[in-house]
C-alpha cells in the first residue's frame, strides 16, 4: 500500500495508546498483542516493532485466536514490509486511517454560543445514548473509563435539543478527540465545529498544546470538516485482518 513520504511520528501512536487503552497488552517477540474486549480494531489489532518472521507471525496469530480476537494487525506508515508480509498471508486492508493536528489556540479564537456545548465527567446519559445510536456501545464506552489523565464527555445542544456527543483525553500534551457522533437530524448545522472548539478550549484548560483527531479515509464528511478547521493531516496507518477461515 502506498505512503506519504512524511511518516507519522511516533508520539502520536503513544497518545492514541493513552487516551485510547486497551483492557491489556503484552508482548510475544516483536509482535504487541491487545485485548480488546470487544472495543473495536483500535484496541484489539496487534502492532509490530522491527522484523517479523513468519514464525513470530504465526505465533501471534495463534495468540489472537486464543485470546477469542480475529487476526488483526496494525500497519504503521513506513511499515511496507509488513504490509506485503501480511498481504502475501492473505491479509486484506481495513480502514485506512488520517490523523489530524493542529495548535490548541487555532481553534479557541472565537467565543462559543452560550449553552451550546459543554465539557463534562462523567457522561450524561444523553451522551451515552448519542453514542449507542452511532454505533459507540458499552464495550466502547468503557474505553473512555479506562483512559488516564485529563479526560472529558463532550456534548452539543442545538435548538435547546441535544445533537452530539464525544470524549477528550490529554497525554503528553496533546488533547486527543474520539467518538465524536452528531444526531443525524442535526448535522450540516455546524455542530461538529463548535464540538472540536469546545475540546480545544478544555483541552487549553488541562494543559495540551496540540488538538488531534484520527478519521477513517472513507469519512468524507469528518475528513472535510477537519480540513475546514485548519487542520494538518499528520500521519496515517491501516490494519490488516485474515478473513474468517484463512
Amino acid at each position: 500500500m502506498s505512503m506519504d513520504a512524511t511518516l507519522t511520528d511516533p508520539k502520536y501512536y503513544d497518545v492514541v495508546e493513552a487516551t485510547w487503552p486497551a483492557a491489556g497488552k503484552r508482548r510475544l517477540g516483536p509482535v504487541t498483542l491487545r485485548d480488546g474486549q470487544g472495543g473495536g480494531s483500535r484496541v484489539s489489532a496487534a502492532s509490530v516493532e522491527g522484523p517479523a518472521s513468519e514464525a513470530e507471525i504465526e505465533a501471534a496469530e495463534q495468540a489472537m485466536r486464543a485470546m477469542g480476537q480475529d487476526c488483526l494487525f496494525m500497519v504503521r506508515d513506513g511499515q511496507d514490509e509488513l504490509d506485503a508480509q501480511l498481504a502475501a498471508r492473505g491479509y486484506l486492508v481495513k480502514d485506512p486511517v488520517n490523523l489530524w493536528l493542529c495548535p490548541i489556540e487555532q481553534l479557541t479564537d472565537q467565543e462559543i454560543p452560550r449553552v451550546t456545548t459543554f465539557a463534562l465527567w462523567s457522561p450524561l446519559e444523553i451522551q451515552r445514548e448519542i453514542w449507542i445510536a452511532g454505533g459507540i456501545g458499552p464495550e466502547r464506552q468503557t474505553i473512555m473509563d479506562r483512559a488516564a489523565g485529563p479526560k472529558a464527555a463532550l456534548l452539543a445542544r442545538n435548538d435547546d435539543k441535544p445533537a452530539g456527543a464525544g470524549f477528550v483525553a490529554v497525554h503528553d500534551g496533546v488533547a486527543m478527540v474520539h467518538a465524536l457522533e452528531i444526531l443525524p437530524h442535526q448535522r450540516r448545522r455546524g455542530m461538529g465545529v463548535w464540538m472540536m472548539r469546545q475540546a480545544a478550549l478544555w483541552a487549553a484548560e488541562n494543559g495540551a498544546c496540540e488538538l488531534a483527531v484520527l478519521c477513517t479515509k472513507k469519512n468524507a464528511g469528518a475528513n472535510g470538516l477537519y480540513a475546514a478547521l485548519g487542520m494538518t493531516k499528520s500521519g496515517q496507518y491501516h490494519y490488516r485482518h485474515l478473513p474468517s477461515g484463512s
